[in-house]
Formats: C-alpha cells, structure tokens, sequence
C-alpha cells in the first residue's frame, strides 16, 4: 500500500520544501520506495535536488493538464528517491485547470495511474505550493494525511487556521479519509525563551499533534541545496539530519496507525498572542 502524505502551509519560509527533501531521503535510507512531487511553480524541490528546471522539456505541468503519463516524467535523483519535477510553467496550471470538471481530483488521478503502472512506491510526498488554490486542494484530495510544517514562531500561526479550514472542507466534498497527521515544528531555536513558548502551545492551540522531535535552525539546510542534495547527504551527522531521521521513523509508525471511522473534528483556539510575546 502506497501512503500519500501532503506537506502544506500556505505561509512561506517554514522549511515545506527542506522537510519533504529531507523526510523523503530518510524515508529511503530506511528501505521504503519514495517519490517526490513538486507542485510548486517555484520548483525550490526540483532545484534542491540537483535538477534545474530551465533544463527540463516536460515535467509536473504536463502530467497535470496535458495527460502526459507520470512514468515518462519522473526522475531519479541521487538522494535515492524518484521526483515529480516543476517548473515554472506549473504557474499556468491553476488558470488551465480553474475551469475543468473534477479539478480536484487531479493530483489523485495521478497517484492511481502509478499504482495502476505498479510503480511500487512506498510513500508519495506531496510538496504544496505555498497558497490554498487549486494545486493544493487537489493534493489534499489525493492525500492520506497532511502535515505542517510551522515555524516556531508566533506570527507562524496565523495562516494555519485558514489552512485547517480548507481542510475540513476538503473532508466534506472531496476526501472524506483525508487525516491531519499533526504540526512539524521548524526551525526550532531552543536557546530562546519565545520559541520554547510557542513550541508548547501548539498543540494546545489546534488540538493537533506534535511530530517529534521539533528540526533545529541550522544554517546547514541553506548550504544543502547548492550541493544538489539533502542535508542528510551533505551533513549526515548534523543535528538537522538526525531529527529529520527520527521524524520520518515516527511518520512510518504513524502510517501504521488504523484510519479512523469518522476522522476527528478540527478544532482550534485563538493563536497565541499576548502570552508568547510576552515570555519571549
């Protein structure tokens, strides 16, 4: 069985792309058969694992509107993991497939025509753009579970309501198994006294929970991408890659976990505000 998990947040600069390079080529030092797939026009995954978009003649815009099969597009790449690259003609999907019957469904019809190929992947790591249009509503349809990476940092907060809320909607019209697989605190600083207060209220405040353990800041994770690699190729000891390893290694205990019924209602309190700034 193939487990389909989007890595989302519609709020930029919390390690989306880094947490699916490295979860994924941690996932594959584990043994498990992995593809990437970039859904960001942006291609910061495509770009960070050795491949330059501005080289590419077809990619993740053309199995997406054009119905090239998935098989005649995707990459190996050398962190031992398969890729669905992009590119920044991935900008024209959303207007392309804005007015399509079943747009939703896309990313989905995707992920089965590979299990119809027996492509034998193990996992398939959705990365979303950083936006709640239609890329990202047709990963969610097509997904398992989704996880979040958020930043430990207060103002981090604000967009994961909307995000959650999309969600539910999403559980209501076009998923109803979609599960949230909880919040991946990034860029973690434990020295400060305001990331260990935000760290703490997270699952308070969403109800959600917390994937361990939280991925430092390391400077480590800028350097990587110029090597074309991740940082679990580049800095294999360091403490960014390590924590990367043990979160893939609970996200393939989580995925054993038996689906729920009737998945869990969301809910959420009020982002911290006053508390956090002032224990920082």
């Amino acid at each position: 069985m193939t487990t389909t998990l989007a890595i989302a947040n519609q709020k930029g600069g919390v390690a989306k792309t880094t947490s699916v390079a490295s979860i994924g080529a941690a996932l594959a030092e584990l043994g498990h058969s992995v593809l990437l797939v970039d859904l960001d026009p942006q291609a910061c995954l495509t770009f960070s694992l050795g491949i330059d978009p501005e080289d590419l003649e077809i990619s993740v815009h053309h199995v997406l509107t054009k119905g090239v099969d998935p098989s005649e597009v995707i990459l190996e790449t050398e962190d031992g993991v398969d890729l669905l690259p992009a590119t920044i003609e991935l900008a024209r999907a959303e207007a392309d497939l804005l007015t399509r019957t079943g747009r939703e469904h896309v990313i989905k019809g995707v992920v089965e025509q590979l299990a119809e190929d027996d492509a034998g992947y193990d996992w398939i790591l959705l990365d979303c753009p950083p936006s709640l249009g239609v890329l990202t509503v047709a990963a969610l349809t097509a997904a398992d579970g989704v996880l979040i990476p958020l930043q430990c940092e207060t103002l981090s907060h604000r967009g994961v309501g909307q995000l959650l809320d999309t969600v539910h909607d999403v559980r209501r019209f076009t998923n109803r198994g979609l599960e949230v697989w909880g919040v991946l605190p990034t860029l973690y600083d434990g020295r400060t006294n305001h990331a260990r207060t935000v760290l703490e209220t997270i699952s308070e405040t969403y109800d959600l929970e917390v994937v361990e353990p939280p991925i430092p800041k390391t400077i480590k994770f800028a350097e990587a991408p110029a090597a074309g690699r991740s940082i679990l190729a580049t800095s294999r000891s360091n403490k960014g890659a390590q924590a990367y390893r043990e979160v893939a290694a609970n996200l393939v205990t989580r995925s054993q976990r038996p689906k729920a019924k009737k998945a869990k209602k969301i809910a959420r309190k009020a982002a911290p505000t006053s508390t956090a700034r002032a224990k920082a």
